[in-house]
């Protein structure tokens, strides 16, 4: 809930005092973790509103499909109620926030793209689960595209390039290193695994804008960008690698702002221990630069877990604002991930920290938020504050009817397929063929002799004229005129089909 007149966002509130985040330390970013059914997603429904109430975007990954009420009003209960009651609030009033709905398949919501290209060979390499060797290919690919010309966009320039890679490795082995046919085999695999799970979809134009979301509505509130997630959660490795894009994407797009009085955007990543599950420590170092670094570009990141272990300690550490639900100990390795969710927050004497995770109920969390001077506070137990839009789904026709209405559906829902490294490379092998094709039919017609009738082969033949000396110096400079330009255009064809030059 966000409090103008104080300029502060209220999200938790004990017997003894509201516990405030102070919007220019909130892209200090920050971590909501805790238990399923305990209450993280109430928790981040509270502070995207509040954002987008002090008319900041949001973007929101909606794994299970329940954060599409936001754009309605919520509605009371009894229990909804006492909570209100309980928490001493008596001027709370409902509200729907506006909200634009996306999906990476196009079903729920507008289609998201990116074009190979911008998600590079790494995250391509770590999507198709490639080994260290496969990834160098990769590389290699990628770079014989550049120095090529040849846009990599979508799916099937992807397959293309690949396979003429492969075809071609002997060519490009001095200039940019071997190129073995297993591991080409493996990256069409990969691709082929790929294409059946669907993921082949994402790569494409027109290419998500992520400058459409840095918007507000006409009451100046910040746009929530929901990304539906339920069937692309089904691929973790997609899910997870359409995160790094966006995180990559934002830091190499927006400037430097340094300290705002509010971020410019925030983003809340659900089911955030994806990204790091087996992935390269040179791809966790990138991450955990870009999370240190993007914060002076004026943008928040939150990540949602289970548990606090599920990040990397050099990624933890740059989490200011923590917001822990509790925690279930039933083997020692859930003990000890207690004990270390509990060790994270800056201790309170009046508190048992590692003992309250164990007792927290639904909708209460042991918090930590950053003073004015970057400070974190002394661990709380407290209550969040209760939603102002609705708990629950959005019913599919009135989504359809806003997807339809939304001014990025003439920008997003129809794709397009312009000139690149698929239609160039079969341009290529056509230009190639041609002339082959060519060249075979006129020797099979010379070869070709006509079926003589048996009365034509009784008659006798006219004896041929013998060629004199210079008829057969002539024939024979003709000969050899015609094997020289032959070889010339053949050389000619190869140098342009490859791209080689004398």
């Amino acid at each position: 809930m966000f409090l103008k007149k104080e300029n502060l966002i209220l999200v938790c509130k004990n017997e003894e005092k509201k516990i405030c985040l102070i919007p220019k330390m909130a892209n200090r970013h920050g971590l909501i973790a805790g238990a399923t059914g305990t209450g993280k997603t109430v928790t981040l429904k509270v502070l995207a509103e509040s954002f987008s109430d002090m008319g900041v975007p949001v973007f929101l990954a909606d794994i299970k499909g329940d954060v599409s009420g936001m754009c309605l009003s919520g509605q009371t209960s009894d229990g909804f109620q006492k909570r209100l009651v309980k928490l001493g609030l008596k001027d709370f009033s409902f509200s729907s926030y506006p909200v634009r709905f996306f999906d990476v398949f196009g079903k729920m919501g507008h289609p998201v793209r990116a074009t190979i290209s911008e998600m590079g060979p790494d995250l391509i390499s770590r999507l198709l689960e490639l080994n260290d060797t496969q990834s160098g290919v990769m590389q290699i690919v990628f770079k014989i595209a550049d120095d090529n010309g040849l846009l990599l966009l979508d799916f099937k320039d992807l397959r293309a390039m690949v396979q003429y890679v492969g075809e071609n490795a002997a060519q490009f082995r001095t200039q940019y290193g071997n190129v073995s046919a297993q591991s080409v085999g493996a990256i069409q695999r990969g691709l082929l695994r790929l294409e059946q799970q669907g993921g082949n979809q994402f790569f494409g134009e027109p290419a998500l804008d992520i400058k459409d979301w840095l918007v507000q509505d006409e009451e100046g509130r910040g746009m929530i960008n929901l990304l539906h997630c339920v069937e692309l959660f089904q691929n973790p490795l997609l899910y997870s690698s359409f995160l790094l894009w966006m995180l990559s994407q934002l830091y190499d797009l927006l400037p430097e702002v340094g300290d705002l009085e509010k971020p410019k955007i925030v983003f809340f990543f659900d089911e955030a221990h994806l990204i790091f599950k087996n992935a390269p420590k040179s791809l966790i170092d990138k991450v955990e630069q870009i999370v240190r670094l993007i914060r002076s570009k004026g943008v928040g990141i939150y990540f949602v877990t289970q548990l606090p272990s599920d990040i990397p300690d050099t990624v933890l550490g740059q989490l200011g604002n923590k917001f822990q639900h509790a925690l279930r100990a039933y083997t020692p390795k859930d003990q000890k991930g207690l004990k270390a969710a509990a060790q994270s927050f800056r201790a309170n004497p009046k508190l048992n920290t590692e003992k309250v995770l164990s007792e927290l109920g639904t909708g209460e969390v042991l918090v930590s938020v950053l003073d004015n001077e970057g400070i974190p506070t002394m661990a709380e137990r407290a209550y969040v504050m209760p939603p102002r839009s609705f708990l629950g789904v959005v019913d599919e026709a009135q989504r359809a009817q806003m997807i339809a209405a939304s001014p990025l559906a003439e920008k997003y829902n129809t794709p397009i397929d312009r000139e690149s490294a698929y239609e160039l490379l079969a341009q290529r092998a056509q230009a190639g063929a041609e002339p082959a094709a060519e060249e075979e039919a006129g020797g099979a017609e010379t070869e070709a002799k006509p079926v003589e009738s048996r009365r034509s082969r009784r008659e006798p033949k006219p004896e041929k004229e013998k060629p004199s000396e210079m008829d057969k110096l002539i024939n024979t400079a003709i000969s050899t005129v015609g094997r020289d330009v032959v070889r010339t255009l053949s050389h000619q064809l190869v140098r342009s089909i490859f791209g080689f030059k004398r």
